[in-house]
């Protein structure tokens, strides 16, 4: 891929949580159909990951890298409430966590995936970003770097771009909770990581809010970035982001790239077809 100026930049769009609800895998579909997002990440516990693989396999794979979204808090048999992250993160934190039994999900849900979809992820990267938390990180990469070694998918990097303080409150505490130790350890081990993310709010206004910092988010990428989404065409039973996801598909679904922003035109591609950047800022 050659840019025609410069000053443009290549942008890619994850859209998250593909195989929760047929109505996250519907819009999800759509959205990548018509050339409007440039990755997916596959949630394989999720019931609807065996009804859209099939599908999300037939989209030309040089449009749209297809990951595995690393899920470690699905919720109990009969309800469809998740549970909270506080145990997951203070059980990481004290040292309660067993190495070997998170490997091994890990390890288990890769090969789910590769079953499943009939080859590697293109990255990897966590439901509710659990792929940094301390234990988990580490498991993570050691089971990439054995699995895959040179052709390791690439992971998702959690830092807001720079400057830090423009980005908020949220993307911050997302970085904090293990974002640097995950680069450390990928570094270490040769696995490429994305430039930083974008695409982190609070779910909260309508339709016209987050246009308008899809717009923000756009104009302040660059080369290598993520922006991450989470769409769906109809609510799924007990999910707190209903109206959020419905709002992310309509506006996403009328936005058009390449989009002309005042720093140069802003291109849509897979991380994994991008020219590499600069590395990732922590």
């Amino acid at each position: 891929m050659t840019l025609p100026s410069p000053h443009d930049r290549y942008l890619c769009i994850c859209a998250d949580d593909f195989g929760l609800s047929e109505g996250v895998n519907a819009a999800i579909l759509d959205l990548a159909e018509r050339g409007r997002i440039s990755a997916t990440g596959c949630m394989v516990r999720r019931p609807a990951w065996e009804t859209g693989r099939s599908r999300l396999r037939r989209i030309d794979r040089t449009r749209l890298d297809v990951g595995l979204h690393l899920d470690l808090t699905p919720p109990p048999p009969g309800d469809a409430r998740e549970p909270g992250l506080a145990a997951l993160i203070a059980k990481g934190w004290l040292g309660l966590l067993r190495p070997a039994e998170i490997r091994a999900e890990i390890a288990d849900q890769l090969s789910r995936f590769e079953d499943g979809f009939g080859r590697a992820p293109a990255f990897v990267d966590g439901h509710r970003h659990v792929h940094q938390f301390a234990v988990v990180r580490d498991m993570l990469v050691a089971e990439i770097a054995t699995r895959y070694g040179a052709a390791a998918p690439w992971i998702r990097n959690t830092a807001p771009p720079a400057p830090r303080w423009r980005a908020g409150a949220k993307a911050n505490l997302v970085f904090a909770l293990g974002g640097a130790g995950l680069l450390e350890r990928a570094a270490r081990h040769g696995i490429l990581a994305s430039r930083g993310l974008l695409g982190v709010y609070g779910f909260d206004g309508g339709a016209a809010d987050y246009r308008r910092r899809l717009w923000q988010w756009i104009a302040a990428c660059r080369s290598g970035d993520v922006l991450m989404c989470h769409p769906a065409l109809a609510d799924a039973p007990s999910d707190p982001i209903a109206a959020a996801r419905r709002h992310e598909y309509a506006v996403l679904a009328a936005t058009v790239f390449p989009m002309q922003t005042q720093g140069g035109a802003v291109f849509l591609a897979p991380l994994s077809r991008q020219p590499r950047a600069e590395g990732p800022r922590a």
